[in-house]
């Protein structure tokens, strides 16, 4: 994710003189109303292939040949082309991907990549890594994530196979969960590939209409926080000045949507223009099955996203935490800022913030440690080198992810002050609200670490701030007493559900009569795997 800075390129611009509810019921257990029941005839899927693949006889099923989606140019997305039992982070074998695909990959040493954003050809018939940063004529970009050396750099050059990320080791049941729970819904290399290969395509597009545009993708796809059920966003940046959000961006946005929905309508649906404080074009890519948001010029996600990203990986218990957490909102349905609840973006920075400011911190204030590499006035095209140089964090804090995972929910229950107290990554600590028409009136605040602003904004009922507050209560409560995440969050559940949007994937992503047959038996796969799981209780 980070390149060398040996290996850097021409800025992303020219000159400026040359330039022009409830998780249980969500499980999506029935069949999905678009299989009709002739497509299931025809798809031969009888009762005795559903035997053979309950008794883990595969080779008795009839094979499945499928035709592949496409972008405009014919670049291709495999999703699967044989029925396969799937457990967790267990993943198709690279042969079985053509090698077309194989070129658009970036091999990684960990299961959830960082992938940066590579550019298509611009005019001058260069590729770039990173947009406008590195050269390179094939995907062949690196990392690894070594949590003994520094933050994962970007490598031009091929490394052996894949390892496994180091993670803290579990001496106990509830910290053992956090780590399964981990695991088995971490964002995957296969699902990071679908979205870079939709940016790739998108910019291709979209530098037609704005010749000197760049398309970033930023969150939780890149900033080593991802899951397997996360969209990706995207960042447009059509040029280095600010842009006038209200008027400007949506204007250019307008045109994007307009794009989307005639020339790329073969592959974009439902592209839906939000007028909100930050606008966005949202949509569905139907070749990676992936919903996007797509903004103009909020550079700050950039920024944040190798900030995030750092903080993701100087420290091992990071990212398992987090992840527990998000899965925790979301079946709580505290997690979603469209309803008036958190953002997983305030989440994130919600743990972080504790893991600052335990009596022994797991983690620093990066931003007065490292000033100069989280400049916010750093020059777009450098934001991604910047972090390459920051080794781990060294805490004497021992404290096991269960024990750290009771501790953020007693912090935020019984400690944290509300009324008067604002969440500050930046500083490391709880600071004093200030007295802005930003932070009046809001029941949560949680400041943005670049530009200042309050992420939880979308906070704004004394509801919604008592249900999410009694969450944070009541999870601490039965944590404590019980030790055991099934008791605030259903690990089983919540793991199928990663399974299950894989299948889905697998359904919606086919062309063919005989895609019924495939998603049946990836569906009874999946189910078959999670009964020959371990108790989890």
């Amino acid at each position: 994710m980070f390149p060398n800075p040996s290996n850097l390129g021409r800025p992303p611009f020219p000159p400026k003189h040359q330039q022009q509810s409830n998780l249980i019921n969500k499980l999506p257990l029935n069949i999905p109303p678009t299989l009709s029941q002739q497509q299931i005839v025809d798809a031969r899927f009888n009762f005795q292939n559903a035997a053979a693949l309950l008794s883990g006889n595969l080779a008795t099923i009839p094979a499945v040949t499928l035709q592949p989606m496409t972008y405009g140019n014919g670049s291709t997305v495999h999703m699967f082309d044989a029925p396969t039992s799937f457990r967790g982070r267990k993943r198709l074998r690279e042969q079985s991907v053509s090698h077309d695909v194989k070129r658009q990959r970036f091999h990684s040493h960990c299961p959830e990549t960082a992938v940066v954003n590579q550019a298509v050809p611009l005019p001058e018939g260069r590729r770039y890594s990173f947009p406008g940063s590195v050269q390179s004529p094939l995907l062949r970009a690196h990392y690894i994530p070594d949590l003994t050396g520094c933050v994962p750099p970007l490598r031009d050059t091929l490394f052996p196979d894949p390892i496994e990320t180091t993670l803290p080791v579990a001496k106990d049941k509830l910290s053992q969960q956090v780590l399964d729970l981990f695991q088995a819904c971490q964002q995957q290399t296969c699902d990071l590939n679908r979205k870079e290969l939709c940016r790739t395509e998108l910019q291709r597009e979209i530098q037609r209409i704005f010749p000197q545009s760049r398309l970033y993708l930023v969150g939780s796809s890149l900033n080593g926080f991802g899951t397997r059920s996360s969209d990706g966003d995207l960042c447009l940046v059509v040029k280095e000045e600010p842009v006038n959000q209200k008027t400007e961006a949506r204007h250019i946005l307008s045109l994007v949507q307009k794009l989307f929905s005639t020339k790329l309508s073969s592959y974009i649906e439902r592209p839906q223009l939000i007028r909100a404080k930050v606008p966005i074009v949202k949509f569905r890519d139907k070749v990676s099955c992936v919903e996007f948001d797509l903004n103009v010029n909020n550079v700050v996600g950039i920024r944040n996203t190798f900030l995030l990203r750092t903080y993701a990986y100087i420290e091992n218990r990071v990212r398992p935490l987090v992840l527990v957490v998000k899965k925790w909102a979301n079946f709580h349905e505290i997690n979603d800022a469209s309803r008036g609840t958190l953002s997983s973006y305030s989440l994130v920075l919600m743990v972080l913030h504790y893991l600052q400011t335990l009596p022994e911190p797991i983690l620093p204030s990066l931003q007065k440690n490292y000033p100069e590499s989280f400049d916010p006035t750093m020059q777009l095209h450098l934001v991604h080198q910047a972090p390459c140089t920051i080794p781990p964090y060294s805490s004497k804090n021992g404290s096991s992810l269960g024990d750290l995972l009771i501790g953020f929910f007693k912090y935020y229950a019984t400690e944290f002050d509300w009324s008067h107290q604002m969440i500050s990554v930046r500083e490391a600590k709880a600071i004093p609200r200030p007295d802005g028409t930003e932070w009046r009136n809001k029941f949560i605040c949680v400041e943005e670490p670049f530009d200042g602003t309050n992420t939880a904004r979308a906070v704004h009922e004394k509801q919604k701030f008592d249900i999410i507050r009694g969450e944070f209560l009541k999870s601490w409560q039965v944590l404590r007493d019980k030790k055991d995440l099934n008791c605030i969050l259903p690990l089983r559940a919540t793991m199928m559900m990663s399974g299950f949007k894989d299948a889905l994937q697998a359904r919606d992503g086919f062309c063919g009569e005989r895609r019924a047959s495939l998603f049946l038996k990836r569906v009874l796969a999946i189910c078959l795997e999670y009964v020959k799981l371990p108790n989890l209780g």
